[in-house]
């Protein structure tokens, strides 16, 4: 008798295929340990450190009634997020890229370009689960209210990823090892932080340095969670800055992006 054989499609192989590596990849990165103690451990030690101070729980005039820590907690999601995508991600495709890793790839029928998807579905699943994680210790250890204005938040929150994401896909493409990536990821993230925040909140800064945090990645993402936690809808001006970090810096990595 004839034996028939059934085929598998070309579209499932390659999603199961896609499916398999992301699945690696996610494992690749929680044994590694840096991400996970970096990108997710260090910003929720810092909600700790500060929902430990007092005067952080205390309202503020400065700040129309809200506390300190209220206003931390949109500045340690975009923390966590730029740790992620500065810091993490460029290090481990430039660390590929110098291996021989990409080069290899690209002879095989996975192709580097489903690495590159793996590693951004897996960086944008760790920030979703930190950014969740972050909004309910703060709720309930310390009684911050959740984003009232949900729709917002959220969309401030993926426009923020997908900036970050594309400034560190933009250093993975130009850096030529995975120390050098490192290194620039490093150089960018704390002028960043300082224009996000992180040291003197953006109400309180002179207005030359908040006309410059409104134009930088994170400056515009802190803003936009904090008017979303709030219960008011981003700004258009927040959220068009992220979205064109997001489209030139990710079409520069694609254009830039070298295999070998």
């Amino acid at each position: 008798m004839p034996v028939t054989t059934t085929a598998t499609p070309p579209a499932a192989a390659s999603r199961s295929g896609l499916a398999w590596l992301t699945v690696t990849e996610l494992k690749l990165f929680i044994r590694e340990r840096v991400g996970p103690i970096w990108g997710v451990g260090f910003p929720l030690l810092l909600l700790i450190i500060f929902g430990s101070i007092h005067s952080f729980r205390e309202p503020q005039k400065d700040f129309g009634g809200a506390t300190t820590l209220e206003i931390y907690v949109p500045v340690l999601i975009a923390f966590s997020i730029a740790l992620l995508s500065l810091s993490a991600l460029p290090m481990v495709l430039a660390g590929y890229r110098e291996k021989g890793i990409l080069r290899r790839l690209q002879t095989t029928p996975m192709g580097p370009v489903r690495l590159l998807t793996a590693q951004l579905a897996v960086n944008f699943a760790v920030i979703a689960v930190t950014v969740i994680v972050i909004l309910v210790v703060a709720r309930v250890a310390y009684g911050v209210a959740l984003p009232k204005q949900l729709a917002g938040f959220v969309i401030a929150a993926l426009l923020t990823a997908a900036a970050l994401l594309a400034v560190g896909l933009f250093v993975a493409a130009t850096a030529g090892s995975g120390r050098a990536a490192q290194a620039i990821g490093t150089i960018l993230f704390f002028p960043m932080m300082f224009f996000a925040g992180l040291w003197v909140p953006i109400a309180k800064m002179p207005k030359l340095l908040r006309y410059i945090s409104h134009g930088t990645p994170l400056g515009a993402a802190v803003q936009a969670l904090q008017r979303a936690t709030e219960g008011h809808w981003p700004h258009a001006q927040q959220l068009l800055v992220m979205a064109a970090y997001a489209v030139v810096l990710g079409l520069a990595a694609a254009k830039l992006f070298r295999w070998e």
